[in-house]
């Protein structure tokens, strides 16, 4: 297996993604979150995307060349409609006025609506902390869950990420997850590989828990905590779709399709000032340190170091070269 610079496969990627119709400064937004995808071993949102966004590119599914439009309906309210195209774009579009509206207010909400799917939310609620600010994002996907006790899929895997400042402009704490047991992405890889998933990841079409990733994914994936993780998918179903005119999980057609209806999915966040409070960052401080107090134990988000290079499949690594027109 080759291993790829980060800044190769960047270019690799932009190179793709203006091949296939995208402008040159959207390629280089969404080109920047797969390099961060790949950067931190999160295979299922970097390179992995990359045939989608391209066939998407060619069918229209996904606007390569669409301008985000930014509005400010109210002090703490930034909203951006990203007219069918890429979630990446639409949001730096959308960040510097969603943070100076909650440096001035302390808490403010950017809400981005019509839009491809963002994949990793963890890259967005990450640029949040790193100005400074406590970051909070939610966004839907395609239905995949069914309530507990029940068998249709009502929403998607829902993702939840939460990021935090040191105060020093770095990262205290951070988590990125969906609101299910495991990514769906693990569920297709588990197929593909020819492998089992284990039980209490999915049930099948019936209803009944299931160790067959074939049958997991003509049922359904399980809520983490049954109830409690139901609750959360259902939170960020109604902030994802609700506040920003994207549609609900039910209405989202499968994204990695090649053709179809615009994804049309919405991404909330909520974005905090903890200068609010003199007292955050000694509460920060005094909860680190109870974390730390067992060896082993540590922040979410800590520990984790970026690789460069990074050891890609040949496989993976030869298609983004003929998607990029390098072979």
């Amino acid at each position: 297996m080759p291993d790829i610079a980060l800044d190769e496969i960047h270019r690799a990627t932009k190179s793709a993604l203006t091949r296939h119709g995208a402008a040159p400064w959207i390629a280089e937004e969404v080109a920047r979150a797969v390099r961060k995808a790949e950067a931190v071993g999160n295979r299922i949102c970097g390179l992995y995307y990359l045939e989608s966004y391209c066939q998407q590119l060619q069918s229209g599914r996904v606007d390569g060349t669409v301008e985000p439009v930014v509005s400010h309906p109210k002090p703490g309210v930034v909203a951006v409609d990203a007219k069918f195209g890429f979630a990446q774009p639409a949001f730096a579009r959308g960040l510097p006025e969603a943070i100076a509206a909650a440096q001035e207010c302390g808490v403010a909400s950017l809400a981005v609506g019509h839009a491809h799917t963002c994949t990793s939310l963890g890259y967005f609620t990450e640029q949040i902390a790193r100005a400074g600010l406590i970051g909070l994002g939610l966004t839907n996907a395609s239905p995949i869950v069914a309530p507990p006790g029940g068998k249709t899929r009502v929403i998607g895997t829902n993702p939840i990420a939460f990021s935090v400042p040191d105060g020093a402009g770095g990262i205290a704490m951070q988590f990125d997850q969906s609101t299910t047991t495991v990514a769906l992405g693990k569920i297709t890889m588990a197929k593909a590989a020819g492998e089992r998933i284990p039980e209490g990841w999915a049930i099948d079409a019936d209803g009944q828990p299931t160790t067959d990733p074939e049958a997991a994914l003509g049922g359904s994936l399980v809520s983490m905590g049954s109830h409690k993780g139901w609750g959360f998918g259902l939170m960020a179903e109604l902030l994802a779709a609700g506040m920003t005119g994207g549609v609900v999980s039910r209405d989202v057609k499968p994204l990695k399709a090649p053709e179809g209806p615009p994804h049309d999915l919405g991404q909330y966040y909520l974005l905090m000032d903890p200068g609010s409070s003199p007292d955050f960052f000694d509460r920060l401080g005094r909860i680190a340190e109870g974390v730390a107090l067992d060896e082993g134990a540590r922040m979410p988000g800590q520990g984790k170091a970026a690789q460069d290079p990074v050891t890609l499949e040949q496989t993976v690594w030869d298609q983004t070269r003929a998607l990029a027109g390098m072979t």
